[in-house]
């Protein structure tokens, strides 16, 4: 999978969670090179839910 992909792959993820938790917000969801933890803390915060229940609802979706 070449970076194109997985930035279009993440796109249409990015879509579904919002759809899924109106609450989150682009910034929320902005994933930057070396900024994924990052980014699962702060869903983790807003969502009440472990990094585990994080992976499984991004695999999920």
């Amino acid at each position: 999978m070449n970076t194109t992909e997985v930035k279009g792959n993440w796109n249409e993820q990015k879509g579904k969670l919002k759809q899924k938790f109106a609450i989150l917000t682009d910034d929320d969801l902005m994933l930057v090179n070396g900024k994924k933890e990052e980014m699962l803390g702060r869903l983790q915060a807003k969502l009440g839910k472990t990094k585990e229940e994080l992976h499984r609802i991004i695999a999920g979706l």
